[in-house]
This record gives C-alpha cells, structure tokens and sequence, in this order.
C-alpha cells in the first residue's frame, strides 16, 4: 500500500499508509470531565441545489454520524460552528436538524446541547436580536436540550457598546428555563464578530463576559471560550463564580487546558473531537484514573492535525472535518452543504490524510487509501 501525495509546491511524495487502525472500543460513561463533540452535518449529494441554496442534508447519515459519537460516550453539541451554522445551513435547515437530533439523543440516552443564535435575521435593533435569540432558545428547550447561547452577528452589528451585551444577555439568561452555556467565538472563526463584547480590547471583552456571568451564576452551565489563547482562557477559568465550568474550545491547546493545572481545569466542548472522537473517549477514559500522562500522550499527538485543520482561514475547517469523515467511512461521499468542500486545496487535504492515517483514525485504512485516490485522480493526480 503506497500513495503518491502532493505538496504545496506540486511535486509527488510516495506516503506508505497505516495498515491497522488505532484500537479503541466503546467504554463507561466519563467521570471526571464532560466533553461534548461539535458534530458536522452530512449533505445530500443527489439534491440538486446551488451553494445559496437552503441546505439539503443527508438526514439517515447525520444522525448516524451522531449515533457514532454517543456510542464513544461523547456529548453531541448541535448546530454549532462544525455543521456549517452561518456557511451553508440556515436557520430552518438549523431548527430542523437540533429537532432531529434532540429526538434522537433521547431515543439512545445521549447527552446534547444545542445552539442558540440570531440567524433567522441578518441584521435589526436590539429588540430584534433579542426576539431571535428568543425564538431559537424557546425552541432548544421545547426539544429538551441543553442551550448553548452563541455569537450572534446580529448583535455585533447592533450593539454599541458593553452596555448592550449586558442587557441583551441578562434578557435571555432570566428567561431561561435551564442553566445554559455562554458561546464565545472569536474572530478567527467568523470575522463578523469583531469586538464581541462591545470591545476590540480582549481585556475589557473579557471583564464585560464575566461581568454577564458573575449577575446571573445561577443560570450559566459553564462557559465556551473559542479564541484559540490558552493563556487567556485559564485566566478566564480562574476567574469563574463557583459552579460555572469551562468548557475549552481551543482546537490548538485541549491537551493542556483539559488537562489542567493545581488550580483547575477545563470540560471540552470542541469540533476537532468531531473526527477525534473515539480516540479523545479513550484519552479522556485514562485521565478518570488518574492518569494524566497517559491522558497526554494519547491527545497531544492529535494537536498536529487539528492545528491543521483549523489553519487560517479558520472558518475553513469544517471542509477538513467532513473530509476525515468521508474517508473514514462515516458518509459515502465528500460533498458539503453549501460546496464548501471546494474550501480547501489539494494539498492541505493531502496533509490531512496524512496526519490522520498517521494517527489510526481510519478504521479502515485501505478504504481511506482508496477514497483519496479518487480525490487524487479528480484533480489530475495519477498513482
């Protein structure tokens, strides 16, 4: 088994791929962190739709893909930033897949979350956005899962200043039915999001975030930090009322950050587990003995890939992550909603099958051979 790969500059390397994949099997429930994976959606490819299109999806193979990763005792966070929310699936396409999904959880006993934005409107005033993050949040509890209060670019637009986030947030926090999770996703991910918190200045975004949490302890869950600055976030986690958790969103730094310190530590809640998944279940299952060594030494090699992955343009990695998926068997064909799997180039996805194989993600390596080939040959590249 041989494979020709491309680099940046075009020319050919000979890669020999992994003949076994990595052992994992299911296990116990975790005990000593809650870790949700942000799960991507499956499109359909025989739709006939164009990348404006509302989003057709594979409705059988995305909850399957969910059925995958609560098997491996992971939570599932639903329509969030991985299934393409805001870059391919719009708000309808988004409400139809947290019913589905919330359906589904409580048929097999998973554990989900659900996003909670303002992308049924593209702009309006304060009460607008508010009336949206309403609607969206009435419908996450109507389905009986846990709310996750995202980054509205609805409110950046409008707010226009601390103030603004303040009373938006403590509106919605009041009104919720169960303690929810406050989303903060930096700009790397959605440019749009610039100066959230009602400020460019991380420090003084930082002290508007906790000032929301520390009014209302009593109604946050734990808190996502998703600016990919491990510093800052364990700032942010020493910082936390008792009680708040924080669940890392750092695609660069979780090793660590789950890891944790003499002081604490963080839960996970991140899109790279999407195509980690069983491998991150068992390097979680070895830091409930104690083990946080082993823990490492499972999950720090993964940091490779998912730095890749969520390389600039970060907003991008989606494409990488529905990638993995189709060569791991998990759908039969790499098409995304919205076309976005022409989002990355030929090499970048070259590496990532190399950093992937590398690591026995592919429970089947020969399929993920194939399946690359194929990719090869589309773009003119002959074995």
């Amino acid at each position: 088994m041989t494979i020709r790969l491309p680099g940046p500059g075009g020319a050919l390397r000979t890669y020999e791929p992994r003949t076994e994949p990595l052992a994992v099997t299911p296990g116990t429930p975790f005990t000593s962190r809650t870790v949700f994976s942000a799960a991507h959606v499956v499109a359909d490819p025989f739709a006939d739709v164009s990348p404006d299109s509302p989003a057709a999806v594979d409705w059988d193979a995305t909850l399957a893909f969910r059925r995958h990763l609560w098997s491996h005792g992971l939570g599932v966070a639903e329509a969030m930033d991985t299934a393409q929310r805001g870059m391919g699936l719009d708000w309808a396409g988004a409400a139809e897949l947290i019913r589905r999904s919330a359906a589904e959880a409580k048929s097999v006993g998973g554990r989900i979350a659900c996003g909670v934005g303002t992308d049924q409107i593209a702009s309006g005033s304060l009460a607008e956005v508010r009336a949206a993050y309403e609607e969206q949040l009435a419908l996450v509890e109507e389905s009986g899962a846990q709310a996750i209060l995202m980054a509205s670019r609805a409110l950046a637009a409008a707010a226009s200043g601390p103030e603004d986030y303040l009373e938006v947030y403590g509106h919605l926090l009041r009104q919720s039915a169960e303690p929810v999770v406050l989303h903060w996703l930096g700009p790397m991910f959605d440019p749009a999001l610039e100066g959230y918190w009602g400020s460019s200045d991380l420090d003084a975004a930082t002290d508007t975030f906790l000032e929301v949490i520390a009014a209302h302890p009593d109604k946050v869950d734990g808190i996502k930090v998703s600016l990919l600055d491990a510093r800052r976030e364990i700032d942010i986690r020493r910082r936390l009322p008792k009680g708040v958790r924080c669940y890392t969103g750092d695609d660069f730094n979780y090793p660590e950050l789950i890891a944790g310190d003499e002081q604490g530590f963080s839960h996970a809640l991140l899109g790279i587990f999407d195509p980690l998944g069983p491998l991150a279940a068992q390097a979680v299952r070895v830091l409930d003995t104690g083990n946080v060594r082993g823990f490492r030494e499972l999950l720090d090699p993964t940091v490779g890939l998912s730095r890749h992955l969520f390389r600039t343009p970060t907003r991008f990695y989606k494409t990488g992550v529905v990638f993995l998926a189709w060569l791991a068997g998990h759908q039969s064909h790499f098409t995304m909603v919205g076309g976005l799997q022409s989002a990355r180039s030929l090499p970048h996805f070259a590496t990532a099958y190399e950093l992937a194989d590398g690591l026995g993600l592919f429970p089947d390596p020969k399929l993920a051979e194939e399946r690359m080939k194929t990719l090869l040959s589309m773009y003119g590249v002959n074995q």
